[in-house]
């Protein structure tokens, strides 16, 4: 079975071509950049040439090219998107009106005379065109899709909260990593980042998304010195999202989660020393922009320092380089760029178990306590 997982991250997407019939560590790999910083990009070069920008596409990922728009902005120069891209931006479009762009419908846009910005977090024709360029076919026989997802927050809720709420709601209900997979009928209304996302895949095959913290988490089960322990804190430190799990297996003892870029070694130190023991609250990480705590089994014992492992993955683990919480670096099949592509596939097994032994065989996962 061949099973295409897209991670589209911040910084990059990550992508691999799993086959079941062969070795896990031969899958197909490609870390490419970001569809937000290939936005990005564009953006900035029309802005050096002093051209207006035109946003068009889908909801997608914003971050970068969300704060190249306000460059561009700032710089005295028009911008023009259409509604369904605008959300990018912000769910209530009178504050993306309030940023200084015009909005436009889709027949209004095509006389518009400036440089294009199409949005869109999947692009599977230019996978395909890469995979072509060395002579490897494309077709797949089901698709794995992670992102971020804020969600559709309501007028002056915050949209840091109203992620942890999702969050806890999916953890405090199936406390297991894996609750957090859904098939497109199941996604909640209010995720509208990951149902584009998995709209834009306009394929007959099966389809199965996960949010790319706990996909990670999943995927660093995968290497075994971190799923052989009876606990783990699975730390993901990815270019914008830093999502700390303390887990039983697959089972969720408690998490936090912040923002990368606002954390310094020592505070995710702190935070993660706090969170084993318990005593870490949900205000000292929401107060510090951060989108709070969770502690879904109040009643488990902190371990010893000695007895710990604190697992690390993502892009930014470097953070902890040399840290005194002693970090293991996790490398799931060989690869730590692809941990959320792993828990991906992992969570294609869990939604569609009539293939999961197939899948889970190649993955090798039978060492995690589930």
């Amino acid at each position: 079975m061949r099973i295409l997982a897209v991670d589209v991250g911040t910084g990059t997407q990550d992508i691999l071509l799993f086959d079941s019939e062969q070795p896990v560590e031969n899958a197909l790999q490609l870390i490419m950049p970001s569809p937000t910083k290939i936005a990005e990009g564009r953006i900035r070069r029309a802005t050096e040439s002093r051209r207006p920008v035109l946003v068009t596409g889908v909801n997608s990922g914003g971050g970068p090219c969300h704060w190249a728009l306000e460059d561009h902005l700032r710089a005295g120069l028009k911008a023009y998107a259409t509604p369904e891209a605008a959300v990018t931006f912000d769910d209530d479009l009178d504050n993306v009106k309030r940023m200084g762009v015009a909005l436009v419908s889709d027949d209004e846009a095509k006389a518009v005379d400036a440089e294009h910005v199409p949005l869109r977090d999947l692009d599977l024709g230019a996978i395909s065109t890469a995979l072509a360029a060395f002579d490897v076919s494309g077709e797949f026989d089901g698709l794995a899709l992670g992102c971020l997802d804020h969600g559709a927050a309501p007028p002056d809720y915050s949209d840091r909260l109203f992620r942890f709420d999702h969050m806890r709601k999916v953890a405090g209900g199936r406390n297991d990593l894996r609750a957090f997979a859904y098939t497109p009928d199941e996604l909640p209304d209010y995720l509208t980042r990951a149902k584009t996302l998995v709209a834009s895949a306009d394929s007959e095959a099966p389809i199965v998304f996960m949010d790319t913290g706990p996909a990670a988490a999943l995927g660093a089960l995968q290497d075994p010195i971190v799923g052989e322990r009876d606990e783990q804190i699975v730390l993901n430190l990815g270019n914008m999202h830093a999502l700390a799990f303390h887990l039983r297996g697959t089972e969720i003892i408690s998490l936090y989660e912040h923002h990368t870029g606002e954390l310094t070694a020592e505070q995710i130190e702190d935070f993660t020393d706090r969170l084993i023991g318990g005593t870490l609250p949900h205000e000292d990480v929401f107060d510090s922009k951060g989108h709070g705590v969770y502690y879904v089994d109040s009643s488990a014992q902190p371990k010893a320092n000695g007895e710990r492992l604190i697992a690390v993955t993502g892009p930014q683990r470097s953070k902890l380089r040399g840290s005194r919480l002693k970090p293991y670096f996790a490398v799931p099949h060989g690869d730590m760029m692809v941990s959320g592509c792993f828990g991906l596939l992992w969570a294609f097994a869990e939604r569609h178990p009539e293939h999961r032994d197939e899948i889970l065989t190649a993955l090798e996962v039978e060492h995690v306590a589930a």
